[in-house]
């Protein structure tokens, strides 16, 4: 075991730390949780527009009409729709903080570039017709949404590593000392942003004039499609999460680490279930950034909260009674850190086990009862990460109680697997505290004589 531990230690911990501390995916993980507050107050309204209570939904229309369903999707389509957007911004910002250059303008140049990549034309359909009319001067409202999550991740690195390429070697526009700072700031952003979009501008005049038409277009055939047929397919999944396991028994968060790299997907798969659930379509992807956070990380990363629960219920150590008492509290909302260093899982080549194998079956479990029609899929609710299990699953699906019957069954599960390792574990830490009983008694008792 300690041969294993020293590998895990002067092996995989300094890859993983490498990976960590990498800027431009700390930067995608930053960027892509600005989103996160915009996403969840437009879930909030898309639950109210279909919440499952037959005399709710009766109340609703008597009081405000028909359209009452409608004007709730008002603010969906305001958060939602402009992720992209959003994200955009919040990359460019967090890599151009890295580097320690004006984040603000590195934000403003990626949104702009980002907007200029974009094309100003869709193809619209009039009810009733089969042949869709090409309309110009709009910003399709799909590509600043996640179906140009992509292109805004790609653009905002690039613009940003532009940008601070000739902010570092100062070929900028520097006004006197008396001017304000803020004005001095959008004088130096100048250059680097003329550049910026100069570019952009040409590599979209090259595109149009081939089979792609656009970057979108570009990005979506070579690397969206493929790297989401890799997200959203069972082996994909569990790669990614053993990924996750196996950085978190290095002492690295796993969680976000990974999410750096799949969260764009899953978050791409999750509002195109969104708005099948709008639409009351079928909805098509199984994979989202909730199916992993509701189902698969039910009190943290692992799926440890019925650890926690068999540590109170089970355990004849204090050591482990005392950590399942104290990991109750933030279990319950999803934070395991107590566990995860306490027992500790970190480096623990015993309780490791489970905690990888865990989430992995979790995943097969979950994914064949959604695919056979057993399990609802999610809805493309952004259910905060904290909600409590049973209460989530229900929510995410938008109120299908097949989601919570699941991740009862997906406790139960947990339950049996961690419960041996748990009980060679707890006997373990019993027999350290018994011979340190013995040691106190027994220099009790030579003081006393």
């Amino acid at each position: 075991m300690s041969k294993f531990n020293r590998f895990l230690e002067d092996k995989v911990m300094v890859v993983a730390g490498k990976i960590a501390g990498q800027r431009h995916l700390q930067a995608m993980r930053d960027g892509l949780i600005l989103t996160m507050p915009l996403l969840i107050i437009g879930s909030l309204f898309l639950i109210l527009a279909n919440f499952p209570v037959e005399g709710y939904l009766n109340f609703m229309e008597k009081t405000f009409g028909e359209s009452w369903a409608s004007k709730l999707g008002y603010p969906v389509s305001a958060t939602f729709d402009i992720m992209a957007l959003i994200a955009s911004f919040g990359i460019a910002y967090r890599l151009a903080e890295k580097y320690g250059v004006d984040a603000l303008s590195a934000g403003a140049i990626s949104v702009s570039a980002f907007l200029l990549a974009t094309p100003y034309s869709f193809l619209y359909t009039p009810p009733g017709s089969e042949a869709g009319i090409e309309v110009t001067g709009g910003i399709p409202v799909a590509l600043l949404g996640s179906k140009g999550l992509f292109v805004a991740m790609i653009l905002a690195l690039v613009s940003t590593e532009i940008y601070r390429f000739i902010i570092q070697r100062n070929i900028v526009i520097k006004m006197p000392d008396g001017v304000p700072p803020a004005v001095s700031k959008s004088f130096v952003a100048l250059i680097p942003g003329f550049i910026i979009i100069t570019l952009v501008w040409i590599v979209r005049l090259a595109i149009e004039n081939t089979s792609f038409e656009s970057v979108h277009n570009i990005v979506n055939q070579l690397l969206q499609e493929p790297l989401g047929a890799l997200g959203g397919g069972l082996v994909g999944t569990v790669i990614a999460v053993l990924l996750q396991q196996l950085l978190w028994v290095c002492g690295l968060h796993g969680a976000t680490i990974v999410g750096g790299v799949m969260d764009p997907i899953w978050y791409s798969f999750m509002d195109e279930n969104r708005l099948a659930f709008q639409n009351g379509t079928e909805i098509p992807n199984i994979v989202t950034k909730q199916f992993v956070d509701v189902w698969i990380n039910m009190g943290g990363s692992g799926a440890t909260f019925t650890l926690v629960v068999a540590m109170i219920l089970f355990a004849k150590s204090q050591q482990m009674k005392q950590l399942g008492r104290l990991s109750t509290g933030p279990g319950i909302f999803n934070i395991n850190e107590p566990v995860i260093f306490g027992m500790p899982v970190v480096l623990n080549p015993l309780m490791m086990v489970p905690f990888i194998l865990t989430p992995v079956v979790l995943v097969v479990i979950t994914y064949v009862s959604m695919q056979i029609g057993l399990v609802a899929k999610p809805a493309g609710i952004a259910v905060p990460w904290t909600t409590p299990p049973i209460l989530s699953g229900y929510l995410a699906t938008g109120g299908k109680i097949s989601g919570a019957v699941i991740q009862v069954v997906n406790m139960a599960v947990a339950f049996l697997i961690y419960f041996p390792f748990l009980k060679m574990w707890d006997v373990q830490k019993y027999k350290e505290e018994r011979q340190l009983e013995d040691l106190t008694s027994t220099d009790s008792n030579m003081n006393v004589n």
